[in-house]
C-alpha cells in the first residue's frame, strides 16, 4: 500500500513538472494590429516620410512578409483574424456600429479562446470592432482582460451627462472613461502603458496580448508629444507615435528576457484611407486603398519578430493573410483545434521558422462584403468582376469598371494595371475552378453552406446614456438630379454627385432662415463633406457658424453672434485666394486665411438642414435645424 502510494505520489509530481516544463517552453504571443495603415506607410516598406526606427529594426532583426492579406474593412479583417475564417463564413463581412444588434457569433472558436483554455494569460489592449454588446465584448471571446475603445473613434455619440461627441474607454465590460476629441490624444500612450503592463505581470507564463490600435484611423489624434515632429503633418505623427509604442512593447520584452520566448506579428486592417488626403496613408506600388480588393485595399505592411527563432533579415512574399493567425498560434502553443469547426487558415508555423521554403497557401480569395471579387494562386491573380479603387474615391478608370474577368502578373505588374487573361486562359480556367468551389461553399453574394450566424441580441443599447440619435432622411430623400435652388428645403439631401464641386474652386453660400418661435433657432443649416473635407453652416448657443476643412484633420471656424431679429440674412464665402469669410445681416464681414483651397471633393452628401454623416465640425449640433429656411443658394467658380 505504502509502495503505492508513493509510486502515484512520484506519477503526481513528475506530471505536475512535466506540466511547467511544458507551459515554460510555450511561447508568448504579441499581435499589434494597426487600423487603416498603408502598405506604403512605414520605412521597411519604403516609406520616406515617416520615421519609423523601431519598425526598422524590427524588420531587420526578424521577417518581411510582402504578401500578407487582410481584408477590405474593418470589422472584417477582426473577424478573420480571430477566427481563422473569411470574414463572410462568419457573417461579418463589413463593419459593426455603436449599439448594434449583432456581433461576433459567441459560439465562434476564437485564438483567444483556444490559447486562454490552454492556460495562457489573456489580453486585448485597443480597438475590438466586433460588436459592442457585453455578449460579442473581448471578455466573452477568451480574453481575460479588455481595455480600449470598442469601435472606430470617429463613431462618436453625444452622451447625455456631458452634451458632448464622445468615444467610450472600456475596462472589461464597463466604461471607465468617456473621451472627447482632445481625450483621444491619450489613447496610443494609454494602450501602449496597458500592454507594457500585462507583459511585466505575466511574465512567468506563458501570454497573449492582442494590441489594436486605434491609429491610424480618423480623426487623427497623436500625442501631443508628436505633433508637428514629422516630416508628413498629422498623419506622420500618428505613425511615429505607433513606432514608439512598437519600440516600447519590444523594449519591455527585451528588458524581461522575454524576446527570445516571444512571437510578435505586426501587420494592418486593411489598406489606407486615401480619399481622406493628407489624413490618410499611402498604398506605396499597390494600386488601391481601403474598401476595395485591389492589392492596396488589403495587401498589408507585415513584420514578424521572434529573435533567435525567426532568421533575422529575412524577406518572403510567401502568401499569408489574417486567416492563417490562428492556426499559427495555436499550433506553436500545442493546441488542437475542433476538428467540427471548419476555418479557411492555414499553420504557417514552419514556414516562418524557415524550416520549410514555401508557404504553405498558394491561394488567397479576396471578399468584399459577400461578394467575392477576385482569386490569387501564385503570382497569378483574377479580377472576377468590377472593381473600384477604394472607399470615397469617386474615380472609375474604365478598366476596372469592365465586368469581364481580369488576370494579372503580380510579380510582373504589381500595380494591376496590364490585363494578361487573353494571353493565359489555362491560368483563368484555373482561378475560375478555384473561384467556383469557394462560391459553392461559403457563396458570393448570397450566404452559402459554410456560413455560420453572426450573434445577435435583442434591445441592443448603447455603451452609456446619449441623447436620441440624428433623424437620418429617407433613402427617398436622397436625390442625384441637379439641385433646383428655388425648390430648396430642409430634409433634403443630395448626393456628393449632384452637390456643387469645390475641389480647387471659390464657394459661395448665400442662405435666409428665421425663427419659428420666440427662440433662437438651432442646428445645422447645411453641410457638405466630413472629417477630412468639407464645410458646414451652423447655429448654436445663439452663435452662427462657418465650419470649413480644406484637407486632413486642421479646421478653420469663422463665429458671430445672431443679432436680435426674428429673421437673418447669411453669407458665407471662400474666395478664390483662399480666404473664408462671414457675416450675418447688415454686420461688417470677419474673415480668415485658409492653408488651401478645397484639395478634393467630399465625399459625403449634400444635406440641407442637417447632417446625416460624419460631420465637419464636431461642434455641430446633432439633429434637424429648428428654424425655416427661406432660401439657400450654393455656387462654386475657377
Amino acid at each position: 500500500m505504502l509502495r503505492s502510494l508513493t509510486c502515484l505520489l512520484v506519477l503526481l509530481i513528475l506530471s505536475g513538472l512535466t506540466r511547467q516544463v511544458q507551459a515554460a517552453e510555450r511561447p508568448n504571443f504579441v499581435v499589434i494590429f494597426i487600423d487603416d495603415m498603408g502598405y506604403g506607410d512605414i520605412g521597411p516598406f519604403g516609406s520616406k516620410v515617416n520615421q519609423t526606427p523601431n519598425l526598422d529594426r524590427m524588420a531587420a532583426e526578424g521577417l518581411k512578409l510582402t504578401s500578407f492579406y487582410a481584408a477590405p474593412v474593418c470589422s472584417a479583417s477582426r473577424a478573420q483574424l480571430m477566427t481563422g475564417c473569411y470574414a463572410p463564413r462568419v457573417s461579418v463581412p463589413g463593419v459593426f456600429f455603436p449599439a448594434g444588434p449583432k456581433g461576433l457569433n459567441p459560439e465562434e472558436r476564437t485564438v483567444a479562446e483556444y490559447l486562454h483554455d490552454a492556460g495562457y494569460a489573456t489580453m486585448c489592449v485597443g480597438k475590438w470592432h466586433l460588436g459592442d454588446q457585453p455578449d460579442f465584448l473581448p471578455t466573452n471571446h477568451g480574453f481575460d482582460h479588455y481595455f480600449g475603445i470598442p469601435y472606430s473613434n470617429d463613431m462618436q455619440r453625444v452622451a447625455t451627462a456631458t452634451g458632448k461627441r464622445v468615444t467610450p474607454l472600456l475596462r472589461d465590460a464597463a466604461v471607465a472613461e468617456l473621451l472627447e476629441d482632445e481625450g483621444q490624444r491619450r489613447v496610443t500612450r494609454a494602450y501602449t502603458e496597458e500592454a507594457t503592463s500585462f507583459i511585466r505581470k505575466h511574465r512567468e507564463q506563458p501570454f497573449f496580448l492582442y494590441l489594436p490600435h486605434t491609429a491610424m484611423h480618423v480623426p487623427l489624434f497623436p500625442h501631443q508629444d508628436f505633433v508637428g515632429k514629422s516630416q508628413n503633418g498629422v498623419y506622420g505623427d500618428w505613425v511615429q507615435e505607433v513606432d514608439w509604442s512598437v519600440g516600447r512593447v519590444l523594449e519591455t520584452l527585451r528588458e524581461l528576457d522575454l524576446a527570445k520566448k516571444t512571437l510578435v506579428i505586426f501587420t494592418s486592417d486593411n489598406g489606407p484611407w486615401a480619399s481622406k488626403g493628407k489624413a490618410g496613408g499611402v498604398s506605396g506600388p499597390l494600386r488601391g486603398s481601403k474598401g476595395c480588393t485591389l492589392e492596396g485595399g488589403v495587401r498589408e505592411p507585415t513584420l514578424c519578430w521572434w529573435p533567435d527563432t525567426i532568421q533575422a533579415g529575412r524577406v518572403s512574399d510567401g502568401i499569408m493573410g489574417t486567416t492563417d493567425v490562428l492556426p499559427t498560434l495555436t499550433a506553436l502553443a500545442g493546441v488542437q483545434l475542433d476538428p467540427k469547426r471548419k476555418i479557411d487558415g492555414l499553420d504557417m508555423s514552419s514556414w516562418l521558422l524557415g524550416k520549410t521554403e514555401d508557404s504553405p497557401r498558394n491561394t488567397w480569395h479576396y471578399y468584399k462584403g459577400t461578394q467575392l471579387k477576385a482569386v490569387r494562386s501564385g503570382p497569378w491573380k483574377l479580377a472576377l468582376s468590377a472593381q473600384t479603387l477604394g472607399m470615397g474615391i469617386r474615380e472609375k478608370p474604365a478598366d476596372l469598371s469592365r465586368p469581364q474577368m481580369r488576370l494579372y502578373n503580380l510579380h510582373d505588374d504589381l500595380g494591376e494595371t496590364t490585363d494578361v487573361a487573353s494571353e493565359h486562359p489555362d491560368v483563368v480556367a484555373k482561378l475560375t475552378e478555384l473561384a467556383a468551389t469557394m462560391r459553392a461553399d461559403i457563396g458570393s453574394g448570397q450566404s452559402g453552406p459554410g456560413v455560420r450566424p453572426a450573434g445577435h441580441v435583442n434591445d441592443p443599447q448603447t455603451l452609456y446614456p446619449t441623447t436620441s440619435a440624428k433623424r437620418r432622411p429617407k433613402k427617398s430623400q436622397r436625390s442625384s438630379k441637379p439641385i433646383d435652388w428655388t425648390r430648396i428645403r430642409s430634409g433634403q439631401v443630395y448626393s456628393p454627385e449632384a452637390a456643387p464641386p469645390i475641389a480647387q474652386r471659390s464657394l459661395a453660400i448665400a442662405c435666409s432662415v428665421a425663427a419659428t418661435g420666440p427662440q433662437l433657432p438651432a442646428g445645422v443649416v447645411v453641410a457638405h463633406g466630413g472629417s477630412a473635407v468639407g464645410y458646414s453652416v451652423f447655429i448654436r448657443d445663439g452663435k452662427l457658424s462657418f465650419a470649413v476643412r480644406t484637407s486632413g484633420s486642421d479646421i478653420k471656424r469663422l463665429q458671430v453672434k445672431l443679432p436680435a431679429s426674428d429673421a437673418w440674412t447669411i453669407n458665407a464665402q471662400v474666395n478664390k485666394q483662399g480666404v473664408m469669410s462671414l457675416a450675418v445681416n447688415d454686420a461688417a464681414q470677419i474673415e480668415t486665411p485658409l492653408p488651401s483651397l478645397f484639395s478634393r471633393e467630399p465625399q459625403e452628401d449634400l444635406c440641407i438642414g442637417h447632417d446625416n454623416g460624419n460631420p465637419v465640425d464636431q461642434q455641430a449640433p446633432q439633429g434637424s435645424f429648428n428654424g425655416k429656411l427661406v432660401k439657400l443658394q450654393i455656387t462654386t467658380g475657377r
